[in-house]
């Protein structure tokens, strides 16, 4: 089983995996959210970054250990270890972050010293609203970053195309850092469609296309990479030669990345 979508910490596992995996306990799980603007999600306590989640994202506890939890995410069912402060009770969460970022004010007003920066896609529950400042737990949101759960945007390119000039972060899902896989699955999240959280399981999503037939928000892989298609010359991606999301002409990206030793395309999906 791929590890990063198996609810199995090592020693606990969710008790749809019984006699499937070998495990010293198995349990129903935890529902709980994310409970910082943003952290790291490792691939052990404290380890290496897999991926990021943002404030308000759903997911299940499966273990507690050590100052760290092990979880699965709601959004795409990736699993891994958070530091344990990170880690809320669940959220009936009413709206969501359509912004490149926001600010937490204690006060509804712009000169207000902020308290915290919540990134794009980030879930609150909106208590009170007057047109323009939402009052959320423990402060105010401008009104205009935020949109309903459900008030999804229509076009997956223009989302990305908010990150441009975002630096370049592996493993990062904000506009203070995001990488090829992370700009995909925020576009697509934030079109309402569901997207994994890396570029080989996202190279699975949709249908294959013929080269001879892109269209604006089809998919482009290369080994461990992932773009998406602006237009018949252009395409959009978070990319590690020049350190940030960037337009750049297909034909171009491919003949680049040939070059660099990163391989033909590997596929063309359409989502």
């Amino acid at each position: 089983m791929d590890r990063r979508v198996t609810p199995h910490s090592g020693r606990v596992a969710l008790e749809a995996l019984r006699g499937r995996v070998e495990a010293e306990a198995f349990v129903a799980g935890e529902a709980g959210a994310v409970a910082v603007p943003l952290v790291d999600l490792c691939a052990s306590p404290g380890g290496a970054r897999d991926r990021q989640v943002v404030l308000g994202e759903p997911l299940v506890v499966v273990e507690r250990r050590g100052g760290h939890a092990f979880v699965q995410m709601g959004k795409d069912g990736y699993c891994g270890w958070l530091e344990a402060g990170a880690v809320g009770p669940a959220l009936a969460a009413t709206h969501w972050v359509a912004a490149r970022g926001t600010h937490l004010y204690p006060e509804a007003r712009v000169q207000a010293r902020e308290m915290a920066a919540l990134p794009f896609g980030a879930r609150v529950v909106v208590l009170e609203e007057d047109g323009r400042w939402a009052r959320v737990a423990g402060g105010f949101l401008p009104a205009m970053h935020l949109r309903r759960l459900g008030d999804w945007c229509d076009d997956p390119v223009a989302v990305a195309e908010g990150f441009l000039g975002v630096p370049y972060l592996w493993g990062g899902n904000s506009a203070a850092g995001i990488d090829c896989s992370g700009l995909v699955q925020a576009a697509l999240l934030a079109c309402g469609r569901d997207c994994p959280g890396d570029s080989d399981m996202q190279a699975r999503m949709g249908a294959p296309v013929a080269a001879g037939d892109l269209r604006r928000g089809d998919l482009m892989f290369w080994k461990g990479h992932v773009a998406m298609v602006v237009d018949g010359a252009r395409l959009i991606h978070a990319n590690g030669h020049s350190m940030d999301v960037c337009h750049e002409g297909i034909e171009a990206a491919i003949a680049r990345i040939a070059a660099q030793g990163g391989g033909p395309v590997t596929a063309l999906r359409r989502v």
